[in-house]
């Protein structure tokens, strides 16, 4: 079972990415505020550290350099994301659908633990765990980068192909 801490100050590891805050809401954080309704996110292909099929809209920040970020993973019916690890801590809150995450070396859709919508998680830097999603889901990630993914399997690694 997945331990579930209920506050943390720990930080956030998923992707490097190429889209910047500023690109979604036209401000640079932390110097203002920075506001944005669901309806005025800017979704974009996912990505290459990912498998082709997700989208992301970076809300604050750029998870590729110094700082601090913001951003959502859309994500579709059947999606999986193959064993990996992050250099840093990993914070997840699902906003919609199902997060299915497992732990271990390889991706076995029998074992899991369903995060459901409203929930969160925190995964310790260096853990090796994969995720599939079951139906349509938004998850949404912050922390301080810059971040990136590792695969177990090489093999794994959409920017090797």
């Amino acid at each position: 079972m997945i331990r579930v801490c209920l506050l943390t100050l720990s930080v956030v590891a998923l992707l490097p990415l190429t889209t910047t805050a500023a690109d979604n809401v036209g401000l640079k954080p932390p110097s203002f505020p920075v506001l944005v309704q669901a309806d005025g996110l800017k979704w974009a292909a996912g990505p290459p550290a990912l498998p082709k099929g997700a989208q992301i809209a970076v809300l604050c920040g750029d998870p590729a350099k110094e700082g601090p970020f913001v951003y959502r993973l859309k994500l579709p019916a059947g999606y999986k994301v193959p064993p990996h690890t992050h250099p840093n801590d990993e914070n997840v809150t699902v906003l919609s659908g199902t997060l299915r995450i497992g732990m271990g070396d390889t991706l076995d859709e029998a074992i899991g633990e369903a995060v459901k919508a409203g929930g969160y998680l925190h995964m310790p830097r260096g853990m090796r765990h994969y995720a599939m999603f079951s139906e349509d889901t938004i998850i949404q990630l912050s922390g301080t980068g810059p971040t990136d993914i590792t695969y177990v399997n090489p093999t794994d690694d959409p920017r090797n192909y």
